[in-house]
């Protein structure tokens, strides 16, 4: 503990989840955390549970926002030592049929004949695809950014992408192309300020136990845990432990990674 003692630590999407547990991770190593959500209300509790926090609240997909945000983060620290780009949605109307579509090929598969067509790319909208893009790669660059004004040598920015982002899921094509727009993002960026002694990496969980995860019916969530090696979906504290690991002293020579802690779904 204290690997981090007395840097500021901007994490977007804390209001919940994996953004959540990562902001309480990184104020028990000590550093100051601005948790930024666009629910005012979850960005308030989470920032109430830290010992050093403050809640900010922004969408992530408006680069003036973002500005705002980051200003204000800088303005009260002094300074911006870590980004955690967390911040995600996992779609609407179209990604909760497409789960439903799943579901029934899961259903039909242990009758013996899969019939359901997934469908998934032909019911993605512009408008569905537009902001599934907005939140995850455009909010991920706004606030690289913004935060690459204020850092110094010495800072660390982890971007969270998914196992879609690395391998494809066919049932959320938008998803997987915002996620893997991420890696590509963190690449470029890692060596774009490297000499300035910046470090850019990614983590790309696997299925994690988050509210977005709601929406997976029992019979599916069975199946997939079948296809996990260690039998079980992640905890948010578990990718919090990988973000800590990669903005402290004993990640200092990872820029431009991918670390994916996916108990196995995917090996390679």
């Amino acid at each position: 503990m204290g690997n981090i003692k007395g840097m500021v630590a901007l994490v977007t999407g804390a209001g919940s989840g994996i953004g959540e547990a990562v902001a309480r991770r990184l104020d028990a190593e000590g550093a100051r955390v601005a948790v930024l959500d666009v629910d005012s209300t979850g960005a308030e509790i989470t920032a109430g549970l830290l010992t050093q926090g403050m809640a900010v609240v922004a969408n992530v997909a408006d680069s003036d926002q973002v500005n705002e945000a980051v200003r204000s983060v800088v303005e009260t620290y002094g300074r911006l030592d870590i980004l955690v780009n967390n911040a995600g949605i996992r779609g609407g109307e179209e990604a909760d049929e497409a789960f439903a579509r799943l579901t029934s090929q899961v259903e039909e598969a242990a009758a013996g004949d899969v019939t359901t067509v997934l469908d998934a790319t032909v019911n993605i909208s512009d408008e569905a695809w537009h902001r599934m893009l907005g939140v995850h790669l455009d909010g991920t660059f706004y606030c690289t950014r913004a935060a690459l004004r204020y850092m110094q040598r010495g800072a660390s920015i982890v971007n969270i992408s998914s196992v879609c982002g690395l391998a494809g899921c066919a049932h959320l094509p938008h998803y997987s192309a915002a996620k893997g727009g991420i890696e590509g993002l963190t690449k470029a960026v890692a060596r774009d300020v490297a000499p300035l002694g910046i470090r850019v990496n990614c983590v790309a969980p696997g299925y994690v136990e988050t509210p977005l995860g709601d929406v997976i019916a029992p019979v599916l969530r069975r199946d997939l845990e079948r296809q996990i090696a260690l039998g079980r979906f992640g905890l948010p504290a578990e990718i919090a432990s990988t973000v800590a690991f990669l903005v402290g002293p004993d990640g200092t020579y990872l820029t431009g990674q991918t670390l994916s802690p996916n108990g196995g779904s995917l090996i390679s």
